[in-house]
Protein backbone atom coordinates (compact mmCIF):
# COMPACT_ATOMS: atom_id res chain seq x y z
CA UNK A 1 0.00 0.00 0.00
CA UNK A 2 0.97 3.34 -1.14
CA UNK A 3 2.26 5.87 2.13
CA UNK A 4 -0.27 8.38 1.21
CA UNK A 5 -3.07 6.14 1.74
CA UNK A 6 -1.92 5.85 5.53
CA UNK A 7 -1.89 9.79 5.44
CA UNK A 8 -5.57 10.35 7.54
CA UNK A 9 -5.87 13.76 6.06
CA UNK A 10 -5.13 12.62 2.63
CA UNK A 11 -7.33 9.79 3.15
CA UNK A 12 -10.25 12.20 4.39
CA UNK A 13 -9.80 14.38 1.01
CA UNK A 14 -9.89 11.43 -1.03
CA UNK A 15 -13.45 10.24 0.33
CA UNK A 16 -14.65 13.91 0.52
CA UNK A 17 -13.91 13.87 -3.37
CA UNK A 18 -14.72 10.05 -4.53
CA UNK A 19 -17.35 8.35 -3.48
CA UNK A 20 -15.69 5.22 -2.88
CA UNK A 21 -12.42 5.91 -1.44
CA UNK A 22 -12.80 4.06 1.56
CA UNK A 23 -13.10 1.29 -0.73
CA UNK A 24 -8.74 1.34 -1.21
CA UNK A 25 -7.68 2.60 1.80
CA UNK A 26 -5.88 0.46 4.57
CA UNK A 27 -8.25 -1.64 7.03
CA UNK A 28 -7.18 0.44 9.64
CA UNK A 29 -9.62 3.63 8.88
CA UNK A 30 -12.31 1.71 8.38
CA UNK A 31 -12.36 0.67 12.11
CA UNK A 32 -11.60 4.51 13.06
CA UNK A 33 -14.64 6.00 14.66
CA UNK A 34 -13.72 9.49 14.69
CA UNK A 35 -12.41 8.66 10.77
CA UNK A 36 -15.63 7.41 9.62
CA UNK A 37 -18.07 9.64 11.23
CA UNK A 38 -16.16 12.41 9.05
CA UNK A 39 -16.01 10.43 6.09
CA UNK A 40 -19.65 10.25 6.35
CA UNK A 41 -20.58 13.20 6.49
CA UNK A 42 -19.09 14.13 3.30
CA UNK A 43 -20.24 10.76 1.82
CA UNK A 44 -23.03 9.02 2.91
CA UNK A 45 -22.28 5.83 0.56
CA UNK A 46 -19.04 5.25 2.49
CA UNK A 47 -20.93 3.48 4.94
CA UNK A 48 -20.45 0.44 2.52
CA UNK A 49 -16.69 0.00 3.01
CA UNK A 50 -16.71 0.73 6.73
CA UNK A 51 -16.09 -2.25 9.39
CA UNK A 52 -19.42 -4.25 10.14
CA UNK A 53 -18.39 -2.96 13.88
CA UNK A 54 -18.98 0.22 12.97
CA UNK A 55 -21.91 -0.43 10.56
CA UNK A 56 -23.78 -0.67 14.08
CA UNK A 57 -23.20 2.50 15.68
CA UNK A 58 -26.84 4.94 15.58
CA UNK A 59 -24.52 8.43 15.40
CA UNK A 60 -22.54 7.11 12.23
CA UNK A 61 -25.41 5.58 10.93
CA UNK A 62 -27.71 8.31 11.13
CA UNK A 63 -24.83 10.62 9.54
CA UNK A 64 -24.71 8.55 6.42
CA UNK A 65 -28.41 8.53 5.81
CA UNK A 66 -28.34 12.37 5.95
CA UNK A 67 -26.21 12.47 3.44
CA UNK A 68 -27.22 9.82 1.26
CA UNK A 69 -30.65 7.77 2.15
CA UNK A 70 -29.90 4.95 0.22
CA UNK A 71 -26.61 3.83 2.77
CA UNK A 72 -29.48 2.96 5.27
CA UNK A 73 -28.86 -0.85 2.61
CA UNK A 74 -25.43 -1.18 4.70
CA UNK A 75 -26.28 -0.35 7.88
CA UNK A 76 -26.71 -3.38 10.64
CA UNK A 77 -30.47 -4.97 10.72
CA UNK A 78 -30.86 -3.23 14.06
CA UNK A 79 -30.47 0.03 12.78
CA UNK A 80 -32.86 -0.10 9.87
CA UNK A 81 -35.24 -0.53 12.97
CA UNK A 82 -34.60 2.60 14.13
CA UNK A 83 -37.31 4.87 13.33
CA UNK A 84 -35.24 7.83 13.48
CA UNK A 85 -33.03 6.85 11.10
CA UNK A 86 -35.26 5.38 8.55
CA UNK A 87 -37.47 8.69 8.96
CA UNK A 88 -33.89 10.40 8.08
CA UNK A 89 -33.27 8.08 4.83
CA UNK A 90 -36.64 8.43 3.62
CA UNK A 91 -36.24 11.98 3.93
CA UNK A 92 -33.04 12.05 1.89
CA UNK A 93 -34.16 9.85 -0.29
CA UNK A 94 -37.71 8.22 -1.03
CA UNK A 95 -36.32 4.78 -2.13
CA UNK A 96 -34.46 4.37 0.98
CA UNK A 97 -37.91 2.75 2.72
CA UNK A 98 -37.18 -0.47 0.58
CA UNK A 99 -34.05 -0.91 2.80
CA UNK A 100 -35.73 -0.45 6.05
CA UNK A 101 -37.75 -2.97 8.41
CA UNK A 102 -41.19 -3.76 7.21
CA UNK A 103 -42.59 -2.82 9.68
CA UNK A 104 -41.96 1.29 8.80
CA UNK A 105 -43.85 -0.25 5.60
CA UNK A 106 -46.91 0.26 7.55
CA UNK A 107 -46.02 3.38 9.71
CA UNK A 108 -47.98 6.14 7.89
CA UNK A 109 -45.46 9.32 8.57
CA UNK A 110 -42.62 7.87 6.71
CA UNK A 111 -44.99 5.81 4.21
CA UNK A 112 -46.16 9.87 3.39
CA UNK A 113 -42.86 11.01 3.59
CA UNK A 114 -41.30 8.48 1.40
CA UNK A 115 -44.27 8.73 -1.61
CA UNK A 116 -43.88 12.49 -1.12
CA UNK A 117 -39.83 12.32 -2.97
CA UNK A 118 -41.17 9.23 -5.15
CA UNK A 119 -44.82 8.55 -6.14
CA UNK A 120 -43.97 5.29 -8.01
CA UNK A 121 -42.80 3.60 -5.02
CA UNK A 122 -46.12 3.47 -3.40
CA UNK A 123 -45.76 0.30 -4.63
CA UNK A 124 -43.55 -0.44 -1.58
CA UNK A 125 -45.81 0.33 1.55
CA UNK A 126 -47.66 -1.89 2.67
CA UNK A 127 -51.34 -2.53 1.17
CA UNK A 128 -53.46 -1.26 4.06
CA UNK A 129 -51.76 2.50 2.91
CA UNK A 130 -52.82 2.10 -0.55
CA UNK A 131 -56.04 2.88 0.26
CA UNK A 132 -55.28 6.00 2.26
CA UNK A 133 -56.91 8.87 0.38
CA UNK A 134 -53.94 11.69 1.63
CA UNK A 135 -50.88 9.26 0.86
CA UNK A 136 -52.27 8.23 -2.93
CA UNK A 137 -52.68 12.01 -3.39
CA UNK A 138 -49.09 12.89 -2.19
CA UNK A 139 -48.07 9.82 -4.03
CA UNK A 140 -49.84 11.06 -7.38
CA UNK A 141 -48.89 14.32 -7.18
CA UNK A 142 -45.21 13.61 -7.30
CA UNK A 143 -45.82 10.82 -10.05
CA UNK A 144 -48.96 10.65 -12.08
CA UNK A 145 -47.72 6.72 -12.75
CA UNK A 146 -48.46 6.06 -8.93
CA UNK A 147 -52.44 5.74 -9.34
CA UNK A 148 -51.81 1.97 -10.59
CA UNK A 149 -50.50 1.16 -7.31
CA UNK A 150 -53.19 2.28 -5.15
CA UNK A 151 -56.02 0.29 -3.67
CA UNK A 152 -59.46 1.32 -5.88
CA UNK A 153 -61.34 1.84 -2.94
CA UNK A 154 -59.54 4.88 -1.48
CA UNK A 155 -60.92 5.47 2.45
CA UNK A 156 -62.01 9.34 2.62
CA UNK A 157 -60.10 11.09 5.75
Amino acid sequence: MSEDWADRTYVLEAVKQRGNALEYVDESFKKDREFILEAVKHNGWELLYVDSSLKKDREIVLEAVKHNGSALEYADSSLKKDREIVLEAVKQNGSALKYADSLFKRDREIVLEFVKHNGSALKYVDSSLKKDREIVLEAVKQCGHAVQYADLFIEKR
